[in-house]
């Protein structure tokens, strides 16, 4: 494995569910101690790497730290866990799935239990309510349970391994959404010559309404801004109308979401860097999701913001699939729109000059 995968790896196999993001911003700290790389934090646990210039602007990159999971609210009496959601789930990807509890004792295993269709009446065969579902740990009662370390308030992750698949350039894991943004972030600061400050990192909470971006962009007050993360992939049965982007094609640049429409100067600008660099790029938008654009963009007195993404597949269960070019152009395009920029470049964006 190289290391490029092998960073993917650590980050997606990180169980940092929303709120409960402190194992993301360890790594995250550690990987840039490695590189000697200054860091900066806000109170959330939301970090940055940061490269100072003399520069009268700055850039924000921000990936999110945390990724979609449960918390325990119940322990019963026969010993099952029940739970409540942190991020946006449906039903329809979580029974049978295997889940990670973290508990202060360390990791327990378990899974989504779900009633056989055997026992189920016709009319429910095909219904599915979260609010029925119990997570089993393979203990007998409430006891066993709790010795196991399990406690009310225990934060919860799907369970999925890291895999390279057929085509090698496919990559599966849980948590493409947001780590392959927070190893953007991270690749960026290590290798880019920048003229302008750079900010490149993580916020904490963008599946749980996006609070992070707010404490992050109050503390760095950055000029312009890039939320990197993931966007629908239409390239898939069923799927065909949901949307433009494919997988391969390249990184997407966002036109809107549900909360930002992209900074229209900025996404020009990004757009004629891609072409000038030879980077091949998708042009989307969301109508039912959002990215922490929307939060940094009415940040302070505002900025200039846009995101970047990658087209996933089977966002917001407990695996999604990501294509390795498309995490690399990213990189790239994200790398030289930051070394692209100057003061004055930065000034003809905010006043809508380009």
């Amino acid at each position: 494995m190289d290391k490029q995968l092998a960073l993917l790896k650590q980050m997606t196999d990180c169980n940092a569910p929303a709120g409960f993001e402190l194992p993301m911003t360890k790594l995250m700290q550690e990987l840039f101690n490695e590189e000697s790389i200054e860091t900066v934090q806000d109170n959330t646990g939301g970090i940055f790497g940061v490269k100072k210039m003399a520069s009268n602007h700055s850039i924000m990159l921000l990936g999110h730290l945390d990724e979609i999971g449960f918390m325990v609210t119940e322990v019963t009496e026969d010993g099952f866990i029940k739970f409540t959601n942190l991020g946006s789930w449906s039903g329809t990807v979580m029974t049978s799935q295997k889940v990670t509890i973290l508990t202060q004792q360390g990791e327990v295993r378990g899974v989504i239990g779900s009633k056989p269709p055997h026992v189920l009446p016709q009319a429910e065969r095909n219904k599915v309510d979260p609010d029925a579902m119990f997570i089993d740990i393979g203990t007998d009662n409430r006891e066993e349970t709790l010795d196991a370390g399990v406690r009310v308030g225990d934060p919860i992750t799907p369970y999925s391994e890291f895999e390279v698949m057929a085509n090698p350039n496919y990559l599966l894991a849980k948590a493409f959404d947001n780590r392959f943004g927070c190893a953007a972030a991270y690749e960026v600061i290590k290798a880019v010559d920048n003229h302008v400050t750079l900010y490149a990192g993580a916020v904490t909470q963008e599946e749980t309404l996006s609070r992070g971006a707010i404490t992050a962009a109050n503390k760095i007050r950055p000029s312009l801004a890039i939320a990197i993360d993931v966007c629908i992939c239409s390239k898939t049965p069923g799927m065909e109308n949901a949307g433009q982007t494919k997988m391969g094609e390249g990184p997407v640049i966002l036109l809107s979401d549900a909360w930002n429409i992209g900074h229209v100067s900025f996404r020009r600008y990004v757009e004629q860097v891609a072409e000038e660099n030879g980077i091949k790029y998708q042009i989307d938008h969301l109508t039912g999701g959002y990215t922490d654009a929307g939060h940094v963009a009415v940040s302070n007195t505002g900025v200039p913001a846009i995101t970047i993404s990658v087209p996933t597949r089977y966002i917001h269960s407990n695996v999604s699939m990501m294509h390795r070019e498309d995490y690399n152009g990213a990189v790239k395009l994200l790398k030289k729109v930051v070394e692209s920029l100057d003061d004055e470049t930065v000034e003809r964006i905010i006043k809508q000059e380009i």
